[in-house]
C-alpha cells in the first residue's frame, strides 16, 4: 500500500511540475530576429470571423512582424467543422493589419501541431529558411518547440498570444500527454 501511494504522489508530482514548466516557459518569450514565423490555427467563428484565441495570435504576429523580428509569416490551419479554411481567414486578417500579402504563406492542411511543423520545415527547406518563431497559445508553446525540432528546425523561438481564458485550465492539464505523445511518437 505504501509503494501505491509513494507512486501515485511521484505521478501528481511529475504532472505538476511539467505543467508548471508549460506555463512558464510559455510565458516567457523567446524573441530573436527569424527568417520566419509560424502561426498556428484556432477556431473561425461561424461567421466566418477569428476566434479570440486566433485573432491574438494573429495580433502577435502582426505586432512582432511590424517590429522587425521577420519578414515572411506562414500560417497554418486546416478547415474546421465551421466550413472555414483557418489559414485563409488568418491571411486576410493579417492583411487587414497591414502584412503585405506576398509576405503570408498559408498552409491549408496544418491539422495539428506535427503537420504544421512539418509543412513549415517543407516551406523553410524550399526557401532556404534556417529559424522560425512559432507564435501560439502560451500553454501550447513547448509542444510547438518540439514538434519542430522533431522536423528537423533547429533554430526555435517562441511568442505567445496574450489572451488568457478560463478554458486554459483545462488546456494545461491536456498539454501533459500530448507533450510525451509528441516526445515517444513523432
Amino acid at each position: 500500500m505504501k509503494r501505491i501511494v509513494i507512486f501515485f504522489i511521484a505521478c501528481i508530482s511529475w504532472f505538476l511540475l511539467h505543467s508548471i514548466s508549460i506555463v512558464v516557459d510559455g510565458l516567457n518569450d523567446e524573441l530573436h530576429k527569424t527568417d520566419v514565423a509560424v502561426v498556428l490555427g484556432n477556431k473561425v467563428n461561424e461567421d466566418g470571423t477569428p476566434s479570440n484565441r486566433l485573432q491574438a495570435r494573429m495580433d502577435k504576429a502582426s505586432e512582432l512582424y511590424h517590429e522587425g523580428y521577420f519578414k515572411s509569416i506562414i500560417v497554418s490551419g486546416g478547415v474546421g467543422e465551421e466550413g472555414f479554411d483557418e489559414s485563409g481567414v488568418m491571411k486576410n486578417y493579417l492583411i487587414n493589419k497591414k502584412v503585405p500579402s506576398e509576405n503570408i504563406i498559408e498552409d491549408p492542411n496544418g491539422y495539428n501541431t506535427y503537420k504544421t511543423a512539418k509543412n513549415s520545415k517543407a516551406v523553410m527547406n524550399e526557401l532556404k529558411y534556417q529559424s522560425v518563431m512559432v507564435i501560439t497559445q502560451y500553454f501550447h508553446i513547448k509542444r510547438t518547440e518540439l514538434a519542430f525540432h522533431k522536423v528537423g528546425v533547429e533554430d526555435v523561438y517562441s511568442a505567445h498570444a496574450h489572451i488568457f481564458e478560463f478554458r486554459d485550465m483545462y488546456s494545461i492539464i491536456r498539454e501533459f500527454p500530448a507533450y510525451y505523445k509528441y516526445l515517444l511518437i513523432y
